[in-house]
């Protein structure tokens, strides 16, 4: 049950990119819904080389 779970947060973070949205939607927190973003759009939260 929590693989599919995870699994729609993931599409849904994929469909709008929006942590507020996954915040409210699934009751998880910002850092939670970050880390949602950042495996969904890999290419926007990517970290610049030091």
């Amino acid at each position: 049950m929590s693989q599919l779970r995870q699994d729609r947060i993931l599409h849904e973070a994929r469909k709008t990119a929006d942590p507020l949205r996954l915040m409210r939607l699934f009751g998880i927190s910002d850092t939670t819904a970050m880390r949602y973003i950042s495996a969904a759009h890999p290419e926007k939260t990517a970290r610049l080389p030091c």
